[in-house]
Parts: C-alpha cells; sequence; structure tokens
C-alpha cells in the first residue's frame, strides 16, 4: 500500500507484488474538506485508510515523505497529516516505509527529477493500467506502492 499524503487529497494506491510481477489492485483518494477543523480533517483522513485497509487487507505500507514545503504552516500541517496516517496504518499492525519524492521516481521513472505527467504515465505502463481522469494523487500513490513492491521483490525496471 502507497500513500501520497496531503491534508486536502490523499492518495492511496495499493498493488500485489511477487518477484517478476507488481499488479494493480485499487487506487483512490480521500478529501477532506478545507473549511472544516485539523482534527475533524486527520479523522477523516484515519477512517478512510482504515476502511481501505479492512476491505483490501495489504500487509505492508510507505508513505511518501515529503521533505520540502512553500512554507512553514503548510510543512507542519503535511507534518501533521502525515503523522496521522503513519500512526494509523501502525495501528491496524502494517509496518511502515517511508521514501523520499527522489526515490519513488528514480524506482518508477527511472529519473530521479520526472514531473507527475511521467510518474503518471510509467505507472500505467508498469501496471498495465489507464488512469483516466483519476487525480494525480492517486498515481502518486500507485507510484509509492510500486517503489515498495520493487523494493520487497529485489526486482528494478
Amino acid at each position: 500500500m502507497g500513500i501520497d499524503p496531503g491534508l486536502n487529497c490523499t492518495g492511496v494506491g495499493i498493488v500485489r507484488a511477487w518477484p517478476g510481477r507488481v499488479e494493480h489492485v485499487f487506487h483512490g483518494v480521500l478529501r477532506t474538506d478545507s473549511k472544516r477543523p485539523l482534527p475533524e480533517r486527520l479523522g477523516v483522513i484515519c477512517a478512510g485508510l482504515r476502511e481501505i485497509v479492512g476491505e483490501y487487507k495489504p500487509e505492508i505500507s510507505a508513505v511518501e515523505d515529503v521533505f520540502q514545503s512553500v512554507n512553514i504552516k503548510s510543512a507542519m500541517l503535511l507534518g501533521q497529516t502525515r503523522g496521522a496516517i503513519i500512526a494509523t496504518l501502525l495501528s491496524c499492525g502494517m509496518p511502515v516505509n517511508e521514501y523520499t519524492a527522489l526515490q519513488v521516481k528514480k524506482s518508477v521513472v527511472g529519473y530521479g527529477k520526472a514531473d507527475k505527467e511521467q510518474v503518471r504515465h510509467m505507472v500505467e505502463v508498469l501496471l498495465g493500467i489507464k488512469m483516466g481522469k483519476s487525480p494525480l494523487d492517486a498515481s502518486d500513490a500507485l507510484a509509492v506502492a510500486v517503489c515498495l513492491g520493487l523494493e520487497i521483490t529485489g526486482r528494478r525496471y
């Protein structure tokens, strides 16, 4: 399970991985209402994650580690979001890995400075799916899941 954390929109992607193959299982986003208080918004994300984990039963997870932000307030909000996500995944009994955007892009695209559209394209190619109008947060989350799957199976594309 891969997570692209965001307070407004958190991407979630699940893949099944075994040596020589990574297969799409699920992708989507969890959205929150920006007019609602922070604790309520974090609760929406955590409840959504618990529901997805309950339905798909992933065994391991990875969360994108954001290392830069436009301003301090945004960085703090994202940090709180990541913390709530990590705590939720751990409370569900899942080990949590962290990857930087650079690591994810290098693993999936082969180039650490790839843009979101390049990441989306490679996710579609690697998983044999068409994401259509799904938000980029969903393809980013699948990229995190693919990165984790590739690491687990020891495979590199």
